[in-house]
C-alpha cells in the first residue's frame, strides 16, 4: 500500500480468514497461557505476546501500528495522552543531569512539562528561539545533551519549524530529534522524512478528530545511531539489570528505543491507554485523510477573510502568502496547514471578550483540533494568572485568539465570524 489514503484505512489490523473484519476490542487486563515456562519467557523478552495490558494489549497495538505505518516508523506505543508521550520520549534516553534542548513556541503544557517537572527529576532545560541561527542553537549543547525537541506546527503560534536544519544539528551534535507532529499529522508531513528520529502525537487531537479520547503515542524511526554514540546513551546501549542484563540495541536492533519505552516505562509509569479508547483512535484514522485536508482548506479560506478584516489587527496561518511561515509550509506541508490559526483583533482585551461572547456556531472552549470550530484566548484563559509581560515573555500576545477550525461549512464559520465581530465593534477600536 503507498498512498496514504490507502494506509489511513487498511494499515494496523489485518483479519484472517473468520475473524472480524473490524478491529475487536480486547477488553482484557490479563491473558492466559498453558506452562510456567510460556509466562517465563515473556518476563524475559524471549518471546513476543501479551500478559498485562498495562504494558501491551491486541487493540491498542494495532492502532499503534495503524500509526507506525502512516509515519514511516519501526514501531510505536499508545499512551495515555500527548503530555505522557512526550514525557515517554524524553525519559527513554534522559536521565538526572541530563540536558534537553527545546524551541521556546512549543505548547505551553510541553513548556511546562519540560521546564519545570522533568527540572524536578534533575533533568535541566534550555529553551531557544526556532528561528535561531546554526551557530546560536549549537552553542547551547552540552556534554549532557541527550535530545532536541520541537513541534511540526507549534501550538497555539502555529509557526512550522525548519525540520531539516534542526535534523542536521542534532545529528552533527550526536542526538536525535524529537519532533511532535500533532497538528499536521502524518497526511500532511512525516518528520522522518526530513530527518527527525523519534515523533510523538496528542492522539486526542486530529487522529482522533471527534473530541472522544485522551491519548498519545510515540513513534520510532529506527534510523538514529545509537551505538555510535553508546556513552550517551548508557540505557539503550549498556546492559539493563532489570531484564538479566540485557542490552537493547544488542537484542531488538532498530527496534531498541521503541521497545525500551514499553518493557520500562509502561511497566513502571503505566501511562498506558485503553483498548476502548485506541478503538476510538481506529476509527478516525480510517478518515484521518479525509478530515485533515477538509480543515485545511476551510481554514485558508478563513483566514483569507479574517486577514481582510478592518477588526483584525493580524492573522497567522502559514498557507497565507505572506505569512511568516509560508515559505517552509510550502517545503514541509505543501497538501495543508491543519485548521489551527491565531489571530488578534483591534481593540484590547475588553473587544476579545465581547467578541467571543457573541459567537454563535463557534464555541469556547480548552480542545483543539476536532470537527467542532473552537476558539480560546490564553489571556483571559487558560493563562489568565499571567500579567501581559509574563505572556510575552512565554511568546503569546495578549491579544492572541487560537481558532481551530472545524469541519462545518465554511461560509457558516465565516458568517458566525462576521456577526460576532459587528456586535463586538460596539466597543471603539484602538488605532
Amino acid at each position: 500500500m503507498k498512498s496514504i489514503d490507502t494506509r489511513c484505512v487498511h494499515a494496523g489490523y489485518h483479519p484472517g480468514k473468520g475473524e472480524p473484519r473490524q478491529l475487536p476490542i480486547v477488553q482484557s487486563t490479563t491473558f492466559k497461557y498453558d506452562t510456567s515456562e510460556q509466562m517465563a519467557r515473556l518476563f524475559d523478552l524471549e518471546d513476543s505476546g501479551y500478559f498485562y495490558t498495562r504494558l501491551q494489549n491486541p487493540t491498542s497495538d494495532s492502532v499503534a501500528a495503524q500509526i507506525c505505518d502512516l509515519e514511516g516508523g519501526v514501531g510505536a506505543v499508545l499512551t495515555s495522552s500527548g503530555q505522557a508521550a512526550n514525557l515517554m520520549a524524553c525519559l527513554n534516553i534522559c536521565r538526572a543531569g541530563d540536558h534537553i534542548i527545546a524551541a521556546n513556541n512549543i505548547y505551553g503544557g510541553t513548556f511546562n512539562l519540560l521546564g519545570t517537572t522533568l527540572k524536578q527529576f534533575g533533568i535541566d532545560i534550555t529553551f531557544i528561539d526556532p528561528h535561531a541561527g546554526e551557530d546560536e542553537i549549537r552553542a547551547a549543547f552540552r556534554p549532557g545533551t541527550k535530545l532536541l525537541f520541537g513541534e511540526t506546527l507549534s501550538n497555539p503560534g502555529v509557526e512550522v519549524l525548519d525540520l531539516e536544519k534542526w535534523a542536521r544539528i542534532a545529528h552533527e551534535c550526536g542526538v536525535p530529534l524529537v519532533i511532535d507532529n500533532t497538528f499536521a499529522t502524518p497526511v500532511l508531513c512525516r518528520p522522518f522524512e526530513w530527518g527527525a528520529d523519534i515523533v510523538t502525537h496528542s492522539t486526542t487531537k486530529y487522529i482522533d478528530g471527534q473530541g472522544v479520547s485522551v491519548g498519545g503515542a510515540v513513534v520510532d524511526s529506527g534510523n538514529f545511531p545509537w551505538d555510535r554514540h553508546a556513552d550517551k546513551f548508557p540505557g539503550l546501549t549498556t546492559p539493563d539489570e532489570s531484564y538479566h542484563g540485557l542490552t537493547y540495541t544488542k537484542k531488538f536492533g532498530k527496534a531498541a528505543y521503541i521497545t525500551k519505552v514499553v518493557t520500562h516505562l509502561m511497566r513502571d509509569l503505566g501511562c498506558t491507554q485503553s483498548p476502548q479508547n485506541a478503538f476510538y483512535l481506529h476509527l478516525g484514522l480510517q478518515t484521518l485523510h479525509l478530515r485533515i485536508r477538509r480543515h485545511s482548506e476551510s481554514a485558508l479560506k478563513v483566514a483569507t477573510w479574517l486577514k481582510n478584516r478592518p477588526e483584525v489587527a493580524w492573522v497567522h496561518y502559514p498557507g497565507l502568502e505572506g505569512d511568516r511561515s509560508h515559505e517552509l509550509a510550502a517545503k514541509y506541508l505543501p497538501d495543508g496547514c491543519s485548521g489551527v490559526m491565531c489571530l488578534g483583533l483591534k481593540g484590547g482585551r475588553a473587544y476579545d471578550e465581547r467578541f467571543l461572547d457573541a459567537l454563535r456556531l463557534i464555541t469556547i472552549e480548552t480542545h483543539v483540533a476536532d470537527c467542532h470550530t473552537c476558539v480560546l484566548h490564553p489571556a483571559s484563559h487558560t493563562h489568565r494568572q499571567l500579567t501581559d509581560e509574563q505572556l510575552r515573555a512565554a511568546g503569546i500576545a495578549p491579544d492572541l485568539i487560537r481558532l481551530s477550525i472545524g469541519l462545518e461549512a465554511p461560509e457558516d464559520i465565516i458568517e458566525d465570524l462576521e456577526q460576532a465581530l459587528g456586535k463586538a465593534s460596539e466597543i471603539p477600536l484602538l488605532p
